[in-house]
């Protein structure tokens, strides 16, 4: 769950990882984004937002693909070329060890597809549908998967081009069946993502 500040943020990237390492250290259920020129907020989830990213966790260690699914939402990536952008993604697939002595705010080199699921605040609309993926399709990162707890959906997001956003989309309603493709190979049966919506 992200809440994004209402004005434009004239500070650099240097001064807001600055401060957001100060937030960090000083407030363990707060941690910082900076996406689009906007402070955001990522606080905490409720206890199904928990429950989607477990789902979605086991899902890809059962599939055997060698790929990890960072949850959690703490693990920042550096996105947005041209605009300097850090993101919290709720969770990232990249191969095991990816990120290992990257710091606070990893490159993207690696990642597979970064996931974000809906939370129930007014900022969900832009935030999670707009905004992060042109990001994260600026930062070339191959796919978004879009976990929808307001309609009841998920939607791939694929085919990444910079300054474009993504340019294809494969949207199912929860108890279909969605194929993640090559290289990732996972076939996600999201009937249980039902349970999750409150």
């Amino acid at each position: 769950m992200t809440v994004m500040a209402q004005h434009m943020s004239p500070m650099t990237v240097e001064e807001f990882e600055k401060l957001a390492a100060f937030v960090a250290k000083e407030f363990e259920a707060v941690r910082l984004e900076f996406i689009n020129g906007r402070i955001g907020i990522k606080g905490m989830t409720d206890g199904n937002h928990s429950e989607v990213i477990r789902w979605l966790q086991e899902c890809c260690l059962l599939a055997g693909t060698g790929l990890w699914l960072y949850g959690g939402g703490e693990l920042g990536l550096r996105i947005e070329k041209y605009r300097k952008g850090r993101a919290l993604p709720d969770a990232v697939l990249a191969p095991r060890g990816t990120f290992a002595g990257k710091g606070d705010w990893a490159d993207t080199n690696g990642v597979m597809m970064t996931v974000e699921v809906t939370s129930y605040d007014a900022d969900t609309h832009r935030r999670d549908r707009e905004e992060k993926p042109f990001g994260h399709a600026d930062a070339g990162i191959p796919y978004y998967l879009l976990i929808d707890r307001d309609d009841c959906s998920v939607t791939l997001y694929g085919d990444p081009a910079p300054g474009v956003g993504y340019r294809s989309t494969d949207k199912k309603p929860f108890g279909a069946k969605l194929s993640l493709p090559a290289p990732i190979g996972i076939e996600l049966d999201t009937e249980e993502l039902k349970r999750y919506v409150d």
